[in-house]
This record gives structure tokens, C-alpha cells and sequence, in this order.
């Protein structure tokens, strides 16, 4: 049996009814008109949805629950409780995103969420797909990649956390101004994911749907492989009302018969009905 296959004996999760997926939230201070659209999202998931999955980036940066908890920021608190009561509504899952991977235990005891496993196997009423955040597919941007490695590290996550606050968010901001400021250097195509990456995924783990998000670029990619069925790749819109001169958000929506992107502003993604 292949590691990969190994590992998703206990990366497996059984949702029936309507699924929602929604990611690269990236909630923080500075993003009360995204914190806006994204609350009456959550809303309108506690009363439509039966299981919500937030696939990573739900903030602009997270670091350690022991601290964004013990005190938090009125923006902070605000969606904590919102979470809160979408989690008693309806089954709440959490994944990590390349900006906050330091999620854990402890925030999703607080909002009522599971924390999702990376990835994460996850068999619905429209079929199996496979889910995740989406940045490990990036491998043509290598530098990232040596990043990703090291602060997902065990033991480098247990000397951060060993630090004290102020320490931990001055690290925090200076990462992040480095990330900027690599970014606008780098080509748009080396910051989206590899497509043998992607077909890795596929034939690796034996599925026909994969979703991820990270890229900001959503789309639902159709591959018709005659006999041997069709194959799915679906990305997530990311959510941005503050810094944007285009407005925008969304998420997949899934039921027995159909897996659609629905976007929060008038954009139109085509429907896709069960094979």
C-alpha cells in the first residue's frame, strides 16, 4: 500500500446532505467590509448548510492559539463567537492555510469545529473528493516550498510557541513583509500550482474531484477521460471586500446532484451535475 494511501485511512470523512466549502478568508484588523460579507455568509450557512468546511487562510495570520485566545482583538472576538454559533447549527470543519498552519485544538474546541486533516478524504452524497489548502501543489516555486518545510516542522512550531508574545508577532509581520515583498518579484505562473502536481493528486489517491484553494483563481477544470470517467479540479475564490478594487467571495457548493461555485457578487460559474 502506497504512503499516501496509508495515510488516508484516517483522513477519511463521511458528510451527507449539502456541503459547503469556503477559503483564503483572510480575516484580520484592517478587513471589516470582508468580516461583513463573510458574517452573513456564516449566518446563511447555519440555517442552509449540513457541514461547513473553512479551508485555510480563515485569518491573515494566526500565532498559537494560547495567544490569539487568551485575549483577543474586538474584530477577533466578533468572529469567534460568530463561529461559535455556526459550529452548534451545523457541522463546522477547520483546515490549516499557509497563513495561519499554527490553527490547532484549541481554537476549533472554542468555535464547536473539527479540525480538518490534511488532506482530507472526504466522501459527500455528489461523490468522493479530495481536499486541501492548495500551497503544497505550488512546487514551482521552490523557495516558498523550503519555507513550508521548515515552519511545518514540529519542532520549529515548539520553539515558536516557547516564545513570548510580542516576540511571536513581531516574527509574524516580518515574515509576512518578506513574503510581499518576494511576491512581486516572482512569476504569476510559479505562485499557481504545478499540473503534475495536480495529477499527482489524482492518481495518487485514486479520486475523480479535487478542491483546494490558495491560488485565488476559481474555476472548476473539466478533464473528459473517455472510458476511464471525468475528473474535477475545482478552486476556490478567495473573499476580499477591503483591499480590492474588485469586490469579491465565495464558495463550492455541493449537494447529491450538483457541485457548483457560488460567488458572492454577480459572477456566474457554470453548474456541474453528477456524472
Amino acid at each position: 500500500m502506497s504512503s499516501s494511501k496509508k495515510l488516508l485511512l484516517s483522513n477519511k470523512l463521511q458528510l451527507a446532505g449539502t456541503v459547503w466549502l469556503a477559503s483564503d478568508i483572510h480575516l484580520g484588523p484592517d478587513t471589516p467590509r470582508t468580516w461583513a460579507q463573510f458574517s452573513a455568509f456564516l449566518q446563511r450557512a447555519g440555517e442552509e448548510a449540513d457541514a461547513l468546511i473553512i479551508g485555510g487562510d480563515l485569518f491573515d495570520a494566526w500565532v498559537g492559539d494560547d495567544v490569539a485566545l487568551k485575549a483577543p482583538p474586538e474584530w477577533l472576538a466578533q468572529a469567534l463567537a460568530q463561529l461559535a454559533d455556526t459550529g452548534k447549527k451545523t457541522q463546522l470543519y477547520v483546515a490549516r492555510g499557509n497563513r495561519d498552519f499554527l490553527i490547532g485544538e484549541k481554537l476549533c474546541h472554542r468555535i464547536h469545529a473539527t479540525l480538518l486533516p490534511e488532506p482530507a478524504l472526504i466522501h459527500t452524497d455528489y461523490g468522493t473528493i479530495l481536499f486541501t489548502h492548495g500551497d503544497e501543489l505550488c512546487t514551482d516555486d521552490r523557495a516558498y516550498q523550503r519555507f513550508r518545510s521548515i515552519v511545518r516542522n514540529p519542532v520549529v512550531q515548539k520553539l515558536f510557541f516557547s516564545l513570548g508574545t510580542d516576540l511571536r508577532e513581531r516574527i509574524a509581520r516580518m515574515a509576512r513583509r518578506r513574503s510581499m515583498q518576494a511576491n512581486k518579484t516572482k512569476r504569476a505562473e510559479i505562485m499557481n500550482v504545478n499540473a503534475g502536481a495536480v495529477k499527482d493528486m489524482f492518481m495518487n489517491y485514486e479520486i475523480k474531484t479535487l478542491v483546494h484553494g490558495h491560488t485565488h483563481r476559481p474555476a472548476i477544470r473539466v478533464f473528459d477521460l473517455g472510458q476511464s470517467g471525468v475528473l474535477r479540479h475545482v478552486v476556490l475564490p478567495d473573499w476580499d471586500y477591503d483591499h480590492s478594487e474588485s469586490p469579491r467571495g465565495g464558495w463550492l457548493h455541493i449537494a447529491a446532484d450538483t457541485l457548483q461555485l457560488v460567488s458572492t457578487t454577480d459572477h456566474d460559474f457554470p453548474i456541474f451535475e453528477r456524472p
